[in-house]
């Protein structure tokens, strides 16, 4: 029976907690032909009067997915993973090209524009959400 309550606890802490941040304009490139890799965007909006922190994304379309930030060494910008994505209660954060976004990298499949791909995305007390994505051109340069 204790197992039972702790259970739907679990899942009540889950929705109230997932409540609080909202992912909107989910977003993945096509890959360019014969690349694997791909990059993926979302704005995330705090509505919680806590800090959360995401750590993790995932999907069943790719083998692996990291959270990346652009920044200035030596006079050139380059990309590298992070470990998380704060965000401040009452906060919005925009995962855009230049700035924080998602490397997704082997797909398992043709991922083709017009597609929804699921994402899995992991917060820091141990809560997930799901959001679909759909998958865009990358625009010309």
């Amino acid at each position: 029976m204790r197992q039972l309550i702790l259970f739907a606890a679990s899942l009540f802490t889950f929705n109230l907690w997932a409540a609080q941040v909202d992912i909107n304009n989910a977003t993945v490139r096509a890959p360019l032909p014969g690349k694997t890799l791909s990059a993926g965007y979302f704005s995330l909006h705090n509505k919680g009067t806590a800090q959360v922190a995401l750590v993790s994304v995932s999907s069943n379309n790719f083998g692996a997915v990291e959270l990346h930030t652009h920044q200035m060494v030596d006079g050139m910008m380059q990309m590298s993973e992070i470990d998380q994505i704060v965000v401040e209660p009452g906060q919005q954060i925009h995962l855009q090209p230049g700035g924080l976004h998602l490397m997704l990298f082997r797909p398992v499949q043709k991922i083709s524009v017009g597609q929804q791909i699921q994402l899995r995305l992991q917060w820091s007390d141990g809560t997930s959400q799901e959001v679909q994505a759909s998958v865009t051109r990358i625009p010309k340069q």
